[in-house]
């Protein structure tokens, strides 16, 4: 398990946005006054998608509001990888996949176009537009190699394709996620090798079979009690 720690360079303050501070009243309103705690993960959140990223006076704040220890809401901050506590890059922060299906797909190859493009795993760019890091498996492996951008998977990637990604990204440009390869979800490469015969999954097929009558179960009697002396 990897440590994860605070940034060492913190913001002063922060504060939700109106936008913000209204969701999370909205959260904290779902659960009653004594279970308002429960909205710790979403309010988190929140001021991630605000910031970019978890720092220390967020975490202040919504203990807080929530009237709960600060460590209490450090500790959900720290166990959960989905909350970034350092910086990232404020146009794309780019999580690559770096598990074995991505891996024998070419997710090195990716990898060095990161390196490249933007420097570093876990270090902002100078400029403080790009950052990366690379994650074990996001669940896409049928689209392997692969890599969540921001808030959305961008599959079946290739060194210039992701490149293209990354200058689309620096120009201001929003490029389509998905499978960067043609196909639709995560549908076979190439022609289809499975399910070809509609009557497997249309439920004509099932129509036709008979299911024989089971035979009755044969009643039991109770047994009589025997005689006492």
């Amino acid at each position: 398990m990897s440590v994860r720690r605070l940034a060492k360079e913190q913001p002063a303050s922060f504060a939700f946005s109106k936008d913000s501070q209204a969701k999370a009243d909205w959260w904290k309103a779902k659960y009653p006054a004594v279970r308002k705690q429960s909205a710790v993960i979403p309010m988190l959140w929140l001021a991630q998608k605000q910031e970019g990223w978890v720092s220390e006076p967020a975490i202040q704040e919504i203990a807080k509001q929530l009237e709960m220890p600060v460590i209490r809401v450090l500790e959900v901050a720290t166990f959960y990888v989905m909350f970034q506590l350092q910086p990232v890059g404020k146009v794309a922060f780019v999580q690559l996949c770096g598990t074995t299906p991505c891996q024998l797909r070419g997710a090195l190859d990716l990898k060095a176009v990161l390196k490249a493009k933007i420097g570093d795993a876990n270090h902002v760019s100078a400029d403080g537009k790009f950052s990366w890091e690379e994650v074990e498996c996001l669940g896409a492996c049928c689209n392997a190699p692969m890599a969540a951008i921001n808030d959305y998977y961008y599959e079946d990637l290739t060194p210039e394709s992701l490149a293209k990604i990354l200058d689309d990204f620096a120009a201001g440009k929003s490029p389509k996620p998905g499978s960067y390869d043609g196909r639709v979800a995560s549908e076979p490469k190439g022609a289809i090798h499975t399910l070809t015969d509609p009557k497997l999954y249309d439920g004509s097929y099932a129509k036709k079979i008979k299911i024989p009558n089971l035979p009755e179960k044969p009643k039991t009697s109770k047994a009589k009690p025997e005689p006492t002396a």
